[in-house]
């Protein structure tokens, strides 16, 4: 796998030239058609020896190309509130737009490429983080977005050398750094870390390329021939099943059917118990416990379910600097652009908050699905997506509760004409939602299949019976203060 980057080959600079004349040229054409179409961004993913003039690598790729249209993506160590939330959130949220260019330092590889390369690593878990990167990147790549891993690599000695020589001069030194200098020691170490990395990352959709990096010119021309070929490619590779995350056969139960619809609670009871569950949800919600912890709610439901009064029920007993709502519509051309789960990542809360959401991720299983906006294979592979998804919301501190406010045909028809005549009320009513209980079946049964492929432990759906406002906002309630009051 290295044995030609650690052979240290050079490139002569009158040989360099003329490649470099193509290469700038052919870079510059290929950004703007791919700026152009906006069809796909790309991931230039940078690691590999400590030493290896990456960093030097990239200033010269920006200074090729059109840096306006690169982003260079950095990362340390995680510190602040990237450790209140998933490992994968930084790089969730940096992702750059269809048509763009990103480039990676300090990629999901660290951790990787830490336990790889300690003196007795964990093989448990090498193949938990090899698991989770996998998954990461199929999806990217499923949704559109290229990626390429370059493996900047030399000889020990070659890597020695370099630094010793950046060293001997004032303009050169800033260069090298404390980590540059302890490679010769445990050179052995990172390079057999590096391989186990690749044998069990490298994919069609997302390759390794090694790039011989002991002579400035080749590492600068094949660093340059490996972006220019991600950046010509017309298409994302073909996923292998192995790589994607997919649901397979299951029953599907009618559990929307199965709700007990007729359930009802008088004003005077409705108004006592209220009162008392929102006590229980403030203090819960104000304890020292829940300062280590983060509250993730999903309602979802039929239109005129209620979803909105349930919400305003909950957050009336928080401080309202305490939680952030969410309401989810189609999609806009910003968020297009990029991973459909992208603009949900962004909206994560941090330790001792509060997430809403008003509609969620679980559009793409719904109302994608019945509307035919995504494809099937989209939507199908989108379960396992959402469940990988909120179990690292929950690895990570956070409580997902999902609610599902139910009604009848009937009930509906109620509320929507109730809305109509309303002046407080009509614009809550849309040509869609007249249109949606036309496909009041299909949706019913995308619903059901739902419920069976993503009501797990860590991230439990409760459907809750909704022609009654009362019963079903007093449900709500409770469910969530039994989950603050007794976390898992």
């Amino acid at each position: 796998m290295f044995a030609e980057a650690e052979a240290d080959p050079s490139l002569s600079k009158e040989a360099f030239k003329p490649i470099e004349a193509r290469l700038r040229v052919a870079l510059l054409n290929a950004q703007y058609q791919r700026l152009q179409k906006a069809e796909k961004s790309l991931l230039v993913v940078v690691a590999g020896i400590d030493g290896a003039g990456k960093g030097a690598t990239v200033n010269l790729l920006n200074e090729w190309m059109d840096p306006r249209h690169i982003k260079t993506l950095a990362y340390g160590p995680p510190e602040g509130e990237e450790l209140e939330r998933p490992w994968l959130w930084r790089y969730w949220k940096d992702l750059p737009a269809k048509g763009s260019t990103g480039i990676v330092f300090g990629s999901w590889y660290a951790q990787l490429l830490r336990e790889t390369s300690r003196k007795r690593p964990n093989q448990d878990t090498i193949e938990a983080l090899s698991a989770a990167i996998r998954r990461f990147e199929a999806m990217l790549a499923a949704e559109g977005v290229q990626i390429v891993k370059l493996w900047f690599h030399l000889s020990a000695q070659a890597q020695k050398a370099r630094a010793e020589r950046l060293l001997s001069s004032p303009e050169t030194s800033w260069q090298v750094s404390p980590a540059d200098l302890k490679v010769h020691k445990k050179y052995d170490r990172l390079r057999n870390g590096g391989q186990i990395v690749i044998n069990h990352t490298d994919s069609g959709h997302a390759p390794w390329v090694v790039i011989p990096s002991a002579d400035e010119q080749l590492r600068a021309a094949r660093t340059a021939e490996a972006v220019l070929a991600a950046m010509r490619q017309r298409s994302v590779p073909r996923i292998p099943p192995s790589f994607v995350a997919h649901s397979g056969p299951a029953r599907i139960v009618d559990r929307l059917g199965q709700l007990d619809y007729e359930a009802r609670i008088d004003r005077e009871d409705y108004e006592s118990e209220l009162g008392l569950l929102q006590g229980r949800l403030a203090r819960a919600a104000r304890s020292k416990k829940f300062q280590d912890r983060s509250l993730v709610l999903v309602f979802e439901g039929q239109d005129a379910a209620g979803k909105g009064g349930a919400i305003r029920r909950v957050t009336h007993a928080l401080d309202a600097r305490q939680f952030d709502i969410t309401p989810v519509a189609a999609p806009n051309s910003y968020e297009l652009s990029r991973p459909y789960l992208w603009r949900f990542w962004r909206q994560l809360p941090r330790r001792g908050r509060i997430a809403i959401f008003d509609r969620s991720w679980y559009g793409r299983v719904l109302v994608e699905r019945v509307e035919k906006l995504a494809r099937p294979a989209d939507w199908r592979r989108a379960y396992a997506e959402i469940n990988d998804f909120e179990e690292q919301l929950s690895g990570s501190g956070a409580l997902v509760l999902k609610f599902w406010l139910a009604v009848t045909p009937d009930v509906q028809l109620e509320r929507f004409k109730e809305r109509e005549k309303s002046p407080f009320k009509n614009f809550k009513i849309t040509p869609d939602d007249w249109r949606n209980r036309d496909k009041w079946k299909e949706y019913a049964a995308a619903t059901n299949e739902m419920l069976t492929r993503t009501d797990v432990a860590h991230a439990p759906w409760h459907l809750v019976s909704a022609n009654d406002k009362r019963y079903a906002r007093l449900q709500v309630l409770r469910h969530i203060v039994e989950a603050l009051e007794n976390p898992r």
